[in-house]
């Protein structure tokens, strides 16, 4: 009897921090909270490979989180869907750790990429291999969007394949 009321105690304990440690925990990032940029890494270019990186900041009045590999879509000029796959850089490491941001802050992640070595059934010697991305089209974990001009725009190959690191606070 006494080990079921200790037992039975512990349980309640542990479900009231649960509870109270919920009501800390900031919402997930909308697309609207966000302002985004998409931007080479100066000097990253080598080996048929580039690296970019984007940037997210919380233009709101609330704290948010994201966790994970960024959701992104490449967009044409015309904001026209392309080829995108997202992937993460290394796959065997951790890529959810949660990032939460008050206003102001901001977040990045890394993507590298290829934009002149095309893929299996992808363009020819001497063309591009993918049409040029000028926008980058981030969905928030709490869903939404925002645009990040991609700068500068570029193809990216192998049907828009890009490695990501995953979130880290900057």
């Amino acid at each position: 009897m006494k080990r079921l009321a200790a037992l039975t105690g512990l349980a309640a304990a542990v479900c009231a921090s649960a509870s109270a440690g919920a009501a800390l925990h900031p919402t997930w990032c909308r697309g609207t909270q966000l302002k985004a940029s998409f931007a080479v890494v100066p000097g990253s270019a080598g080996a048929g490979n580039i690296v970019y990186r984007l940037r997210v900041a919380n233009v709101s009045g609330s704290s948010c989180a994201l966790t994970g590999l960024p959701r992104a879509q490449l967009l044409g000029k015309t904001k026209r869907a392309l080829p995108t796959h997202v992937v993460a850089a290394h796959p065997t490491m951790l890529t959810s750790v949660l990032v939460t941001l008050a206003h102001g802050q901001a977040a990045t992640a890394d993507a590298r990429f290829s934009p002149d070595v095309p893929g299996p059934g992808e363009g020819h010697a001497g063309g591009t291999c993918e049409p040029r991305a000028y926008w980058l089209r981030v969905t928030g974990p709490g869903g939404g969007t925002t645009l990040a001009v991609v700068k500068p725009p570029t193809p990216v190959c192998e049907h828009g394949r890009l490695q990501f690191d995953a979130y880290t606070k900057k």
